[in-house]
């Protein structure tokens, strides 16, 4: 079989690419509308042929590729959003899912690899979900979802993101990229990695062993955020630097490093941030490219009588025993889509035609692959622009006790001490665990 080619849609720096590269696939063609994004793309594919906008380009000058893939914009879809409101699928960014599948109509894709965040399958009441289903259905796509998180794919890295992968007519392909044929082991104790520290030698570093989710803002350190990952010291504290931010994400050492001539280093700095808050995991996708890959080679024939489709589908669970088990649910998406109440989507499932199974999959593969933040850390000091000032830490402490939120404890330590304040001596740890408790418990992290 020759190697087969992807196209990749959002491509962003190339995160659905370097996966897929891993997998043994080819690069057709790349589309992405960012510029700083393209100059990545340009220097590590200087001869793959690329598109700036989804909504200008001809289908008629997308090359024949066994997959397509990509992440759309998001903003619309992630509870983030807060105060500011979901648009959802209607939302001016993440409507182009719909561009995504006119080309798809006409160009017939044998897969369709799209991540999102958690927050499509709570869209619009889960409607929104909903549509996106129906949507592959009407072009005969056999479509199955799971959560996925990055911590469990080599990662220190809480980053759960739902992953969809459609298959033409074929829910087996569909189910086998997502599922394996045993089990995931139970998940136990999980908030702790936010708690437990990864101690280092000497006066370096004190991290937690597990960062939370990198975000498009990271980069940004003035005192309003409480949720993002600092790297304490004993007395200092610092953000991540772009180079930890690449290896969180999966990504080779330096890939977002541009040397430009007159370039602002700063300024480069926050379009790294940026882009590797909206990249995609490399380690999940890989280990999706190489299911995809291996689907490609196997020959499922596919029942063409309605008769015999739902049994089809039925007794196909028993390759996936963690998607089939006593708390699966199944239904008819036409029904689901009608219902005016609230739709929730259970986090993994296969739809194919109008019957759909679904089941709360734990978010790891049968085999997780664990790692410390300790090991993304840079062992040289970094810059000094990377490190908090006194105001940053007053302003983060500030707004963490205004809120009656809590931090990793070595991290309040040394936003104290940088601040001025006076950490008292007979702090009761046990007690600021605890506390760091209630604040995980708003914190998808699992």
């Amino acid at each position: 079989m020759k190697k087969p080619k992807i196209v990749s849609f959002f491509t962003g720096i190339g995160g659905f690419d370097i996966g897929f590269e891993q997998a043994g696939f080819g690069i057709s063609l790349q589309c992405e509308i960012n510029n700083f994004c393209n100059s990545v793309l340009k220097y590590h594919w200087p001869e793959t042929p690329r598109a700036k906008d989804i909504l200008a380009i001809d289908p008629n000058n997308i090359l024949s590729s066994e997959v397509w893939c990509g992440g759309f914009p998001c903003q619309d879809l992630s509870v983030a959003r807060g105060s500011q409101g979901r648009h959802g699928l209607n939302g001016s960014r993440s409507r182009l899912f719909f561009r995504l599948s006119e080309l798809a109509k006409f160009k017939k894709p044998q897969v369709i690899l799209i991540e999102n965040v958690y927050g499509l399958l709570s869209s619009n009441d889960g409607q929104d979900f909903a549509e996106l289903l129906h949507t592959f259905r009407c072009l005969n796509y056999a479509v199955s979802w799971r959560l996925l998180n990055s911590r469990y794919f080599g990662v220190p890295q809480s980053r759960p993101r739902i992953y969809i992968c459609a298959w033409m007519n074929n829910p087996v392909a569909a189910g086998n990229s997502l599922f394996e044929s045993h089990s995931p082991a139970p998940l136990r104790n999980e908030r702790l990695a936010f708690l437990s520290t990864s101690w280092q030698q000497g006066s370096g570093p004190i991290p937690p062993k597990l960062a939370f989710c990198l975000a498009a803002t990271s980069g940004r350190h003035t005192g309003t955020d409480w949720s993002r990952t600092y790297i304490p010291y004993t007395n200092e504290v610092r953000r991540l630097t772009p180079l930890e931010c690449e290896r969180l994400q999966g990504f080779p050492d330096h890939w977002t490093k541009l040397h430009l001539e007159n370039f602002d280093v700063e300024k480069s700095d926050s379009l790294r941030y940026h882009a590797l808050g909206n990249a995609v995991s490399v380690t999940v996708v890989r280990w999706i490219a190489k299911r995809i890959y291996n689907q490609l080679h196997d020959r499922v024939i596919v029942p063409t009588s309605r008769s015999h489709k739902l049994k089809f589908l039925t007794e196909s669970l028993e390759r996936w025993p963690g998607l089939y088990g006593s708390k699966m649910i199944s239904n008819k998406l036409s029904i689901m889509r009608k219902s005016a109440a609230k739709i929730v989507w259970p986090k993994a499932g296969i739809l194919w035609e109008d019957n759909f199974i679904a089941n709360n999959t734990a978010p790891s593969p049968c085999e997780p692959i664990h790692s410390d933040l300790i090991d993304i850390v840079e062992q040289d000091r970094p810059a000094s622009r990377y490190f908090l000032s006194p105001n940053a830490a007053e302003g983060i402490l500030r707004r963490v006790d205004s809120q009656n939120r809590h931090l990793f404890p070595q991290l309040r330590n040394a936003l104290e001490k940088l601040s001025g304040r006076s950490f008292p001596d007979n702090r009761d740890m046990k007690t600021a665990l605890k506390n760091q408790l209630s604040l995980l418990e708003s914190v998808e992290c699992v």
